[in-house]
């Protein structure tokens, strides 16, 4: 019997291509994900070696309820697939000088802590939270799974975001509530993790602290990758298709009959025909390589090509055979002994800094099973520049790149070097020639204000029929919540623009 259900394909299989490909499975779309990788996951790809786990990618799991709203539209229940741990401290942060803050959900903890560097700073934090509340409200739960696709779209909450000063940035804004350096440093750098500047990205972003605080933070058992995996069994179960080790060639778009056709040309072989596309692949990928050709996305791709985006990294993957648990916890935030300077160095800087901070994840202090008895799996995130601002050679220099930071380390983590017995890093190039990054950028374009939300690729493309964006590099933007998001905005696009198809 014929199947007359409209065919959509998702191009990568990362956290916003599966929400999105099982969102449309369950709506009635024929669903198939083109993965070109070995395996689901994109950024969250997993290694093994020498019986040591590695998530490749992120390690910072939030808002849970985003996640179960995946499983609970596909009729299932998340906890049948996956278990989320609670991960407490969140992060310890660390400075050269010994100093330490262990930031928690428990609010009197954090006002504790913060009082202790400076009195003053306890009533600026309690103001602080107020407001990052009032951030949460209005970008989060109004705002984050809602399209922006008209002018008129943002000017209905510019009114908001005007009241909110959200053209000021995350370090101006902590700024006005605590006076303590190291505080300010604390409660600002949780823009790095969706690839921002504290001192160029919007306030907007400042909600992370209020979303962390609210829902917390979680590892799923068996690492991320376990997510990834529970996903793509979601979606398998729905009917959908994943084809790995797949890369898609190119896509030709035109519209036949009134309606759109997207014609995929990839390693399986001749072009096959689809009625959308929802790309999960880099944003700049898409236009420039996928859709090469067509005449709209060569007119989008120097639009792209304009705009700044996000740093890169630099990322060691090592297993050692001692666990190192009275050293560290699960997250640990190394901070260098420069904060602005050294971000503006790593943001729009033309060479490799001579110091770094460092995010050193050790996911075995939680879940055991992702290294050998009494042994560690580690891995350690250098922010560094893309290669659009810093060409550099990274097959010669990342192997002295990788021994500096070992050494770094070896302040919190007594003879390191010496207990490592195994290691791989990914570099900026890895990020360009596997993932297809735009200049080997880690988190697509930086969410600055003038680059978010209308102001951002649209999560619908304006002159290409049929072509849908997903990830991070549309609304709302990069992180787990955020790509998860992006996914309900587009797939909810989608269900809409197809509605007679289905039958609705």
């Amino acid at each position: 019997m014929a199947d007359h259900r409209p065919r959509a394909a998702v191009i990568g299989s990362g956290f916003g291509g599966l929400a999105a490909a099982i969102r449309l499975q369950a709506n009635g779309f024929a669903t198939t994900i083109f993965e070109a990788r070995d395996q689901p996951g994109g950024r969250a790809y997993v290694y093994r070696d020498k019986g040591y786990t590695f998530d490749g990618g992120p390690t910072v799991i939030t808002a849970p309820h985003s996640l179960e709203e995946i499983f609970a539209v596909a009729g299932k229940q998340m906890r049948d697939y996956v278990e989320l741990m609670p991960v407490a401290p969140f992060y310890r942060l660390v400075w050269g000088d010994g100093d330490r803050f262990d930031y928690v959900g428990d609010g009197d903890a954090m006002a504790a802590q913060i009082a202790a560097r400076d009195p003053r700073d306890a009533a600026g934090y309690a103001e602080f939270v107020a407001y990052s509340k009032r951030v949460f409200d209005i970008g989060y739960t109004e705002l984050a799974a809602t399209p922006f696709l008209r002018f008129s779209d943002m000017v209905r909450c510019a009114p908001s975001l005007i009241k909110l000063r959200a053209d000021r940035s995350v370090y101006k804004t902590v700024s006005k509530y605590v006076r303590d350096d190291k505080t300010r440093q604390a409660l600002s750098f949780h823009s790095l993790l969706v690839g921002g500047n504290p001192f160029d990205t919007s306030a907007i972003y400042t909600l992370i602290h209020y979303l962390e605080r609210k829902w917390g933070v979680f590892f799923p058992r068996g690492g991320t990758g376990a997510l990834i995996g529970a996903l793509a069994m979601v979606f398998g179960d729905l009917g959908g298709e994943l084809r790995l080790d797949c890369p898609v060639a190119a896509i030709e778009a035109d519209v036949h009959a009134g309606k759109p056709r997207h014609r995929i040309t990839s390693k399986a072989g001749a072009a096959e025909p689809f009625n959308l596309v929802v790309s999960n692949a880099d944003v700049h990928h898409t236009y420039a390589s996928l859709y090469r050709g067509h005449p709209s996305a060569a007119r989008t791709q120097k639009k792209l090509e304009k705009l700044a985006w996000s740093m890169s990294l630099f990322v060691l993957y090592f297993g050692t055979d001692k666990t190192y648990e009275d050293d560290v916890v699960h997250h640990t935030v190394v901070f260098g002994p420069r904060y602005r300077e050294l971000l503006a160095e790593i943001f729009d800087g033309a060479a490799l800094p001579e110091d770094f901070s460092l995010y050193l994840h050790a996911p075995h202090v939680t879940d055991p099973s992702l290294a050998p008895p009494g042994c560690g799996s580690f891995y350690v995130l250098s922010p560094v520049p893309h290669l659009g601002n810093a060409p550099l050679d990274w097959e010669s220099i990342g192997e002295a790149y990788a021994e500096k930071i070992l050494t770094a380390l070896e302040a919190l983590m007594p003879d390191l070097r010496a207990h490592v017995v195994t290691k791989r890093w990914i570099t900026p190039k890895t990020f360009e020639t596997e993932l297809r990054s735009y200049q080997g950028s880690a988190f697509s374009c930086a969410p600055k204000l003038t680059q978010s939300a209308y102001f951002r690729p649209h999560n619908r493309d304006d002159k290409i029929p049929g072509l849908y964006l997903v990830g991070a590099g549309t609304h709302p933007g990069a992180g787990v919540p955020g790509v998860v998001s992006s996914a309900k905005a587009t797939a909810g696009l989608v269900v809409n623009d197809f509605a007679a198809e289905l039958g609705r």
